[in-house]
């Protein structure tokens, strides 16, 4: 046996941390649920940031957003900073690097043509595959959520990827977009949400994990860093059948309370909602302004959009089965280590809000972490308040890397194999333009096993939750007298974060 372990990162998009049949939803992931079974388990784990781009790179890089750069989608992450994260790293370690999948290191809806492989506009050479951000191999999705539609119509080559070369080639493109926009019935007019007609075998879950498999096998002989990264459940909710219909509607889990409460909340979380995007490109800002945001839904389109988004995650589940059999059948299950998280969550209905926005609610902020391997105690739950962001140091802690800048990344490993680790808090930050959301904050969270904090820093305003007494976070307790000290505590928290962060910051370039 090798003593240095294969490490496998498996990713999905925007997967709530409680959507996994183990959390108690009910969505059915006989795999996952496995997966946590034989291996350890973070129920504390959160996104170092809201949304796809900042999370991604914090994860590559193992820095805080502001101190790798991307600070917000629609801004690069820098080459020189991204090579220099775990692949790039193990990489020069004598690691095979590999990535599939959704990247969103780069930004794919450019405003104009940027040459990077991400870019919308850009055409690209049949014969690319990397390398690309450290890896020296990648086979990539152009973003990954079909939406087309009169605001995004479909990227076709040259322009795209290599799913996309996938899906169009072969004279099928016509046949599979429309079998893609087709809605099966029932329609209740659920937002972003649809049976749709796209044949399993041409989703972009299966083409993940088949890539993956594939470069298994091309690896299987050397010491190998795979991430793969699957774009579902991102909106929207468009499941293919039959997956589309594992969940009924009437037995989905609905939010205890899904109502909007803006008068009880800081003055934020309304301006977010209200704000017109300021973007010059007339369809971006359409598209920003329609497809991020959602209007109420009744309880029955809830339950529709559930069941839907419960089905992506099935799927993608699915296809975790198959990457775990391909180990099996490779035989190296004994000497990889394989942790399965994502980028962010989904309030999916909490407080009355559904996708993603400034609004630290835990549907959105906290995630997944679940670590099987060798030397990986099977049935441990950790929970300590941890971040995706320490993956970086945990690679290099298993791969007996030195020298990496993950500065901001603390090892998960002596949590999981030795009793008696702590944390106090993880991090998330995040700076928004009005070109967002059409309104500027900078927010910093906190979140320790028992509180979150999070504060706008320009205005001074705050909210605080007692994750333990008011788990539906139904009571802002920022003002509340009671918990003057530990807002106090959790403010010297968020101060705690290094005076390391880019100067300047780079403007974006896009919108995602």
């Amino acid at each position: 046996m090798r003593t240095r372990p294969n490490i496998l990162l498996i990713t999905s998009d925007q997967q709530r941390g409680d959507c996994y049949g183990f959390a108690g939803r009910k969505v059915r992931t006989p795999h996952l649920d496995r997966m946590a079974g034989r291996g350890t388990r973070f129920s504390a784990c959160i996104a170092p940031n809201a949304v796809c781009q900042p999370a991604r790179a914090s994860i590559l890089t193992g820095l805080l957003p502001r101190t790798n750069g991307v600070w917000d989608n629609g801004v690069e992450l820098r080459p020189e900073i991204g090579e220099a994260g775990f692949a790039g790293q193990l990489g020069r370690l004598g690691y095979r690097t590999g990535f599939i999948g959704k990247s969103h290191f780069a930004t794919h809806n450019t405003f104009l043509a940027t040459g990077t492989p991400e870019c919308k506009h850009t055409a690209h050479s049949e014969d690319w595959y990397g390398p690309y951000m450290g890896f020296e191999h990648v086979e990539l999705t152009s973003a990954g959520h079909l939406y087309f539609n009169d605001i995004r119509p479909p990227i076709l080559p040259p322009y795209g990827q290599h799913y996309e070369r996938f899906f169009h080639g072969g004279g099928r493109s016509e046949w599979l977009v429309r079998a893609q926009m087709s809605k099966g019935r029932p329609d209740v007019g659920a937002e972003q949400t649809w049976h749709s007609q796209l044949p399993p075998a041409f989703h972009t879950s299966t083409w993940c994990a088949d890539r993956t498999i594939r470069l298994l096998e091309r690896y299987r002989e050397q010491p190998f860093c795979i991430w793969s990264s699957f774009p579902d459940p991102h909106h929207p909710f468009d499941a293919p059948e039959p997956w589309s219909r594992l969940h009924h509607p009437d037995e989905v889990d609905l939010p205890a309370h899904r109502t909007l409460d803006l008068e009880r909340r800081p003055w934020w979380h309304r301006a977010s909602l209200e704000g017109i995007p300021q973007l010059a490109d007339e369809k971006m800002r359409a598209f920003r302004a329609k497809m991020s945001r959602v209007p109420p839904q009744t309880d029955v389109q809830l339950r529709h959009l559930i069941a839907n988004y419960y089905g992506m995650i099935a799927l993608i589940d699915h296809n975790v089965g198959r990457i775990f059999a391909a180990l099996d059948d490779l035989g190296l299950s004994g000497n990889t280590l394989v942790v399965f998280t994502t980028d962010h969550g989904e309030w999916l209905g909490d407080h009355g809000l559904i996708l993603k926005g400034p609004m630290m609610y835990e549907g959105l902020l906290r995630v997944g972490c679940i670590v099987n391997g060798p030397g990986v105690p099977a049935g441990k739950v950790v929970a300590e308040p941890v971040s995706t962001l320490d993956l970086a140091a945990t690679f290099y802690d298993y791969a007996g890397a030195h020298g990496g800048d993950a500065r901001h990344s603390r090892s998960l490993r002596p949590l999981i194999e030795r009793q008696g680790g702590t944390r106090d808090f993880a991090h998330n930050e995040w700076d928004l333009h009005p070109s967002r959301c059409g309104v500027a904050l900078k927010l910093r969270t906190v979140r320790t096993r028992t509180h979150k904090l999070t504060l706008e820093l320009d205005s001074g305003a705050g909210e605080l939750y007692d994750l333990v007494n008011d788990p539906e976070e139904m009571e802002n307790r920022y003002e509340d007298a009671a918990y003057r000290s530990v807002r106090r505590e959790l403010e010297a928290m968020i101060r705690s974060r290094p005076d390391d962060a880019l100067h300047p910051l780079a403007e974006p370039v896009g919108s995602a």
